[in-house]
């Protein structure tokens, strides 16, 4: 069985989605190679290979021998720095259009200014003018046009054409043509000896400047990434023998204790052992509020320390940090390959090619039955055709939008693990709750204490919650927490006894006390009387009743829920808003998972399910669609895995988050509802993207070979072909780039229910 292993390459010379196309079949021809895919927009490449029959760097060497030249990135690696490239294309677009500048004017000056023309014939001479053009022109293409030619004729001569090709061929042509017409005119047809240079200058100009504005705009997509990177300290203060010293983090290993003082970056993740602050997390989470930490709680490498001061044991550092992890997430997703990129890579498979085909035909065309000068019209449409079609706009349509897309979700704590879960989100029909953790705090609480006459609530609770301060159980864990925010004292309890899913009893200040379930109260004589009832009507409201006696008497029933995190219902609103269906899965009674979920406005609820049986639970959901499960718990991973789309909420487990294809570092539904709103956004400006770049294609090739030329004598100047080929890569950029302004949805927390509320000293006073 084949040892697989997957890394990135950072690959240039890609300039359309031909390259891309041409890139990847390289690739997945290579010896060793499973799967690989090429990303426009990152310039990476994503390569899945076997181990024991291809290194890195035999990789990277069979890609950069197709003309792309490639090296393996490595795992803690920004992306790449823009500002060097930018600022050379601005420099070279300059220098372009400082010389192009007069041979415009010469040629086409009097299209401005009447007159030009007669002033530049009366004055240098026509003959004069072409000189100059020529001399203007050949510095300007063999200068900062070079690059077309050196990259376009070697794809050429590869049988690989590609929008390098497209302009070094068009502007040769519309150049050589100009040359001849200047220095031997005699070959060419009477009336035909017209000069180019403008064309082939000004097309230069305007692609230069056209990759100028995209470089830029591209440069920008990248942001966040960098800014996680940027949240990396680079210092931090160790205890080490005796002493504390700074370190860079690099030094750091698991189990140093980290001193943190009030303003600094936490650098790695880890367990608080003294003192207490409030931590920004929002850097990592998306929300805005300080988290308190206190012993025991866990902090996040990268996030800020507010005001207070205090000392950590570090529990992960370097590549398994959990900032280090969302990195590698955001990369993972922008370079991943949505389905509907399938559609774009058959067509750009062949589309270069057609392209040349159909300037062929079109010069062809124009020569056969075009008006005279008949070559001058066939070369005009011929170089117009090869200019407009470049194919840049639909290599660059998809991934910058996942890119910017991705990175803008990142920024509000949700992470897209696997990038093709950005489409198929917009295909899910029921999103699928498990109730624990999810909906829920996860955490039992007290929420109700009633008492029989005779019975004061305060001595009650105290007695019980001295017999549970023995247990470790989560709803003997709830009442003690119960009674110490009430402020009572607990006595000490002696000659414990459990029955194991049933109850417990332990003598307190001489008297017997039982605490525990009907059945168990039954068992040892106890007569409930009317808490039965009381009992009852807990468990329709979605508690969980309990019952204690002392001294044989029944004395109480106590109501413990998990209580619903606050966002919760004004989540499940927003998934009923986007028209979905809202499904919750949950080990509890049917009674109580139905109270919960009416209290929600759940839709469906499949109650009883032991942790085993999510999956089967999800599969009789399917009916209804595609899904999407959302979970926190070990036993979550499987129907996480199993789901058309995994959300792990933050709060959960390590093989929960790998398990998913969608994490959310928060620990409620909010982000969910931010994953649906970002992956709608994001496709949308998917579409968009692709129905300008296609339809600019689609529309624009027939004009620049002279369709409406029989109908209103019109011809696509091979200049104005150049700016809109320049202008729709710019556009598909830009519109991408709209996507960093999304707006998280506002939720507001819903009021505390009855089920969420704690019981204060009031209650039992």
């Amino acid at each position: 069985m084949p040892q697989t292993q997957t890394i990135q390459l950072q690959v240039s010379g890609l300039s359309c989605a031909s390259c891309v196309g041409r890139a990847e079949r390289a690739l997945q021809s290579a010896p060793g190679v499973v799967t690989a895919t090429v990303n426009l927009a990152t310039e990476t490449a994503t390569v899945e290979y076997d181990r024991a029959l291809a290194t890195p760097t035999q990789i990277a060497d069979v890609v950069t021998d197709a003309g792309y030249p490639a090296r393996a990135k490595t795992p803690d690696a920004a992306p790449v720095d823009k500002t060097e490239d930018t600022a050379r294309l601005r420099r070279m677009t300059v220098i372009a259009g400082l010389l192009t500048l007069p041979v415009f004017l010469l040629e086409m000056g009097s299209h401005v200014v009447p007159g030009i023309h007669q002033l530049i014939e009366q004055t240098i001479g026509i003959q004069n003018s072409h000189y100059i053009q020529f001399l203007l022109t050949t510095v300007v293409l063999f200068g900062p046009g070079l690059q077309f030619f050196a990259k376009g004729f070697p794809a050429l001569l590869r049988r690989a054409p590609d929008m390098n090709s497209l302009v070094a061929i068009g502007t040769l042509a519309a150049y050589g043509f100009s040359v001849v017409a200047t220095f031997a005119p005699g070959p060419l047809p009477a009336g035909t000896a017209n000069v180019y240079f403008e064309a082939a200058a000004v097309i230069v100009v305007l692609i230069l400047l056209g990759r100028y504005l995209e470089a830029r705009a591209k440069g920008r997509t990248g942001d966040a990434i960098r800014r996680l990177i940027k949240l990396r300290s680079g210092v931090a203060r160790i205890e080490r023998a005796a002493q504390t010293v700074d370190l860079p983090i690099e030094e750091i290993t698991v189990g140093d204790v980290i001193r943190v003082r009030p303003g600094e970056r936490i650098a790695v993740d880890g367990v608080v052992l003294s003192g207490s602050s409030f931590v920004n997390e929002s850097m990592i989470t998306g929300e805005a509020v300080p988290v308190a930490k206190t012993v025991d709680e866990t902090v996040i490498g990268g996030t800020i320390n507010g005001t207070g001061a205090f000392r950590f044991r570090a529990a992960r550092v370097g590549a398994d940090t959990m900032l280090a992890r969302i990195i590698a997430m955001v990369e993972q997703a922008q370079a991943a390959k949505l389905p509907i990129q399938g559609v774009v890579d058959r067509i750009t498979a062949w589309f270069v090619p057609a392209v040349m085909i159909a300037a062929i035909a079109t010069m062809l065309l124009w020569l056969a039955i075009g008006p005279d000068p008949a070559l001058s019209y066939a070369l005009v449409a011929g170089v117009s055709v090869l200019i407009i079609a470049c194919p840049c706009a639909m290599g660059l349509a998809t991934p910058t939008s996942i890119m910017v897309g991705t990175g803008r979700a990142a920024e509000m704590g949700v992470f897209f693990r696997k990038g093709d879960a950005l489409q198929l989100l917009q295909d899910v029909n029921v999103v699928a709750l498990d109730k624990t953790g999810t909906l829920t705090q996860g955490q039992p609480a007290m929420t109700d204490l009633v008492t029989t006459d005779g019975f004061k609530k305060h001595r009650v609770l105290g007695l019980i919650a001295a017999v549970e301060s023995l247990s470790e159980h989560p709803i003997a864990q709830a009442i003690s927490r119960a009674a110490a925010e009430a402020g009572l004292p607990v006595a000490k309890a002696t000659e414990f006894e459990s029955a194991t899913g049933l109850g417990a009893q332990a003598r307190v200040d001489g008297k017997t006390v039982l605490i525990g379930s009907d059945q168990f109260m039954a068992r040892n004589g106890v007569d409930l009387g009317g808490l039965t009832e009381t009992g009852a009507t807990l468990a329709q409201n979605g508690r969980t009743a309990l019952y204690a006696a002392i001294d044989g008497q029944a004395a109480a029933v106590i109501g413990v829920a998990d209580p619903i995190k606050p966002t919760t219902p004004a989540a499940i609103k927003t998934f009923h808003d986007i028209g979905l269906k809202v499904a919750m899965i949950s080990g509890d009674n049917e009674a109580t998972a139905k109270a919960i979920a009416n209290e929600l406005g759940i839709d469906t609820v499949i109650a009883g399910v032991l942790p085993d049986g999510k999956v089967a639970a999800l599969n009789s959901l399917r009916a209804d669609g595609k899904l999407a499960f959302v979970g926190d718990g070990i036993n979550d991973a499987p129907a996480l895995a199993s789901a058309d789309v995994g959300i792990a909420v933050g709060s959960g487990t390590d093989v929960a988050i790998e398990a998913a294809d969608v994490v959310l570092i928060s620990g409620d539904l909010t982000g969910v509802a931010h994953a649906f709103d970002i992956s709608a956004k994001t496709m949308r400006n998917i579409h968009q993207n692709l129905f300008w770049a296609f339809g600019y294609n689609v529309l624009l090739i027939p004009v620049a070979a002279g369709l409406f030329y029989p109908m209103f004598g019109l011809m696509l100047s091979p200049v104005l072909a150049a700016g809109a080929m320049a202008m729709s890569s710019v556009f598909v950029v830009t519109n991408a780039l709209r996507l960093r302004h999304v707006k998280p949805a506002s939720f507001v927390p819903a009021p505390k229910t009855s089920s969420q509320s704690r019981v204060t000293e009031a209650a039992v006073s």
